[in-house]
């Protein structure tokens, strides 16, 4: 099994939906990211920064699931990173409504030891910057794997094109891949990224799915219809985390078997969403992930006669 490292943020978030309100609850990209890849009980670490505000039983949430913690970094006297955000009724559109950088505005991450040689590397939405400042502390990894958003491309174009010229795989949404390639097509905006590093693109289309792409070839993956959707905060980086998690545990970075994350990794997104938080993922059994996997496969296996 491949030894995964995870880069990103763990932290507090505050949201508001259609369907009600919390308060401060566990967040970060890190945390998503970390309890998805869990599921394939892979040997994974998170790099993070935390204050020391933050709750000791968040930490042992984590090494329950079998996350290895030595790289978050808990910063004594220092505030915790903060969000705080207000979905419309359609889900798909939101306001921040506070962003307090707090430790995350010094972050200077540390790779632990046991995990330099990391197999697969997944660098969370950060600053480009952090994303480079670990890939030079990493000793060969078979794979990385980059999320980012269009902050940092409307912010840190410069440092955004020497981290993705360096990794695998760039996972980003539809507006982000438009945005990032100058092309509408995303059949074109795909090639133009492939251009600029990554040998694979995935872009990822929320409640309808997933692209991937790898020189010609494309593979799409629907998104599961759910009857109700709580809260899509987490959704794209629990769908990374299921990607890499699956890779990890499969040691096989093929095409081919990247279809396969796709699929898992979508799976384990549909459950996100149905409660706040990371409360779903918390309480989410082998036997429920088995049986919506189940229902992925009738919603896309047909057999059609061509003539």
């Amino acid at each position: 099994m491949s030894k995964l490292l995870i880069v990103g943020t763990v932290a507090f978030d505050a949201i508001e939906t259609p369907f009600g309100k919390t308060d401060k609850i566990l967040g970060g990209a890190g945390t998503y990211i970390g309890l998805s890849a869990s599921q394939f009980n892979v040997d994974s670490a998170v790099v993070s920064v935390v204050g020391d505000d933050f709750p000791q039983k968040y930490l042992d949430l984590l090494i329950k699931n079998n996350i290895n913690i030595e790289g978050i970094e808990i910063v004594e006297g220092g505030k915790t990173f903060f969000w705080s955000g207000r979905y419309h009724n359609d889900l798909n559109t939101r306001d921040t409504l506070d962003t307090q950088l707090n430790v995350l505005a010094d972050f200077n991450p540390v790779v632990p030891s046991t995990y330099k040689d990391a197999d697969i590397v997944m660098l969370g939405n950060l600053h480009p910057l952090v994303q480079l400042s670990v890939l030079e502390q990493v000793e060969n990894p078979k794979l990385v794997v980059l999320d980012t958003m269009n902050f940092w491309m409307d912010n840190t174009w410069n440092d955004l094109l020497k981290v993705i010229k360096k990794v695998d795989v760039i996972t980003i949404n539809d507006e982000e891949a438009r945005q990032l390639s100058g092309e509408h097509s995303l059949v074109k905006a795909a090639r133009k990224i492939n251009a600029l590093g990554p040998d694979y693109v995935v872009i990822k289309k929320g409640e309808h799915g997933a692209l991937l792409f790898h020189e010609e070839e494309i593979f799409f993956a629907p998104a599961l219809p759910l009857e109700e959707v709580f809260d899509p905060t987490g959704a794209g980086d629990t769908f990374a985390g299921g990607f890499v998690g699956y890779l990890a545990k499969t040691e096989d970075i093929s095409f081919e078997n990247m279809k396969n994350a796709i699929i898992y990794g979508s799976n384990l997104a549909s459950f996100c969403v149905e409660k706040f938080g990371t409360e779903r993922m918390q309480e989410l059994s082998a036997a429920n992930v088995q049986e919506r996997l189940e229902e992925f496969k009738k919603l896309t296996q047909f057999e059609i006669e061509i003539t």
